[in-house]
């Protein structure tokens, strides 16, 4: 190892993580081949999630595992740590590494990204743990998919009239994309699968959404919203507006509008929250709990550290004393635009400010069905769905994904999905230990 490499750390293998990575990869490739710089990014996870297509992915419509990006594949010039910093020491340049075996070391550096992204935001209502569940990661949308389709099994075969009711009531709770997307292709799913079964019909499965606002997906304008209002009612799903869960303890759900039921699912997508990283940082934290940030992409007053995404308070130059969205349109442009940066930083040169043009926000509703404002333009249906679908493509990262999710959806247009429950992959030991039960000595 040369001791007088640059040693450039990225904390979280998301969209600004791996998007500055494979970056850097590109354009310090000389300087990775003779070890002037090296590269090193850490997350739990040997993979990097595309999170706008996890509804198609718990619809049926994808495979799970082509909707992940495998960190070592891509970054083949970047060192991958799999485990998790617990702490962040800028003044000496170093972080906690807790590895997903063994002791936590120290690991140095001469430059930081925090690119730890977000978690789910909750609120302390009693009983949120019993039944929900969030909607950011691959394993939580196969897990609701799998509880759905089980609770549709459950349904076909009680008599029990009160167990049949709680197992096809589904709530979903926040109305932005993450929990209408979610919503749409899962009732999409549910309804289609009903065919299967004698006693299930699709006036049957009762699903609702509950929202603190009076509009659903803000993202795309009102117009757009109170279209994709209009159409989710019509499919039957029971929107409630202006409206807050209360407690569903034991599942027995209590809204706000004193509506009182009995559900044995329940999604949780109101709202994520900075990594809880940035509370074991000595690096600056605004009143939202986000990295301070500078137009430049670098953390205010502290040389020689970058963030962006969820877990930064990124200013937007163009709209002047507002920040930027946390979604995923400004992450892959920021993480450009850091990692050019950072290049910059090692040349000694002039940074440059992080400026975006929108260009607005798409949306599946289910399939076929979506809803979209780019550019102004407005598009509702089949074309919106069209359209969120050769956007979202095309920011896949890798070309080996790209062709693996066109030729999904191309096996989709001829074969039915798959609409089988595979719960017992959560607890493959379950079926071993009552083996091994059995045959003990009496």
């Amino acid at each position: 190892m040369n001791p007088e490499s640059k040693h450039i750390l990225i904390v979280g293998g998301g969209y600004v993580g791996l998007y500055t990575a494979l970056r850097l990869q590109r354009r310090l490739a000389r300087q990775l081949r003779d070890g002037s710089v090296r590269i090193t990014l850490v997350d739990p996870q040997s993979y990097m999630t595309y999170q706008p297509f996890l509804p198609e992915a718990a619809a049926g419509n994808l495979s799970p595992r082509h909707v992940v990006a495998p960190l070592r594949r891509v970054l083949p010039k970047v060192r991958i740590l799999s485990g998790k910093v617990t702490k962040v020491n800028h003044a000496g340049r170093t972080v906690l590494f807790e590895p997903a075996e063994g002791s936590p070391r120290e690991v140095g550096y001469d430059l930081i990204v925090m690119a730890a992204g977000s978690v789910s935001r909750t609120l302390p209502i009693p009983g949120l743990t019993d039944i929900g569940i969030g909607f950011k990661t691959i394993g939580e949308a196969i897990g609701l998919r799998n509880r759905v389709l089980h609770q549709l099994d459950v349904a076909e075969s009680t008599d029990d009239e009160e167990i049949r009711r709680r197992a096809l009531t589904f709530v979903v709770v926040g109305a932005g994309f993450a929990g209408v997307e979610a919503l749409a292709e899962l009732e999409d799913m549910a309804k289609d699968s009903t065919r299967y079964y004698r006693n299930i019909t699709p006036a049957d499965l009762r699903w609702v959404l509950v929202e603190a606002t009076n509009r659903v997906l803000p993202e795309v304008g009102p117009e757009m919203g109170k279209w994709t209002l209009e159409q989710l009612r019509e499919r039957g799903i029971d929107v409630r507006l202006d409206t807050r869960l209360e407690s569903c303890v034991d599942g027995n759900v209590v809204l706000s509008d004193g509506e009182r039921f009995e559900a044995e699912t329940l999604v949780w997508t109101a709202g994520v929250k900075p990594s809880p990283i940035v509370g074991a940082a000595d690096l600056p934290v605004d009143e939202r709990g986000r990295i301070k940030a500078t137009t430049r992409l670098t953390v205010v007053g502290m040389p020689g550290a970058f963030t962006a995404g969820d877990i930064a308070g990124v200013p937007d130059v163009t709209n002047p004393g507002e920040f930027c969205a946390p979604n995923a349109q400004h992450a892959v442009r920021q993480a450009k635009v850091l990692a050019d940066n950072i290049v910059r930083t090692l040349k000694g040169e002039e940074l440059v400010d992080y400026r975006h043009k929108y260009v607005g926000s798409v949306a599946g509703l289910g399939l076929h069905q979506g809803v979209a404002n780019v550019y102004g333009v407005k598009l509702r249906g089949f074309p919106a769905w069209f359209m969120h679908r050769t956007y979202h493509l095309s920011r896949v990262p890798t070309l080996n994904r790209k062709v693996r999710v066109v030729v999904d959806w191309t096996l989709a247009l001829f074969f039915k999905r798959e609409t089988i429950s595979l719960g017992e992959i959560h607890r493959p030991r379950d079926e071993f230990r009552a083996a091994v039960a059995s045959n003990r000595p009496r």
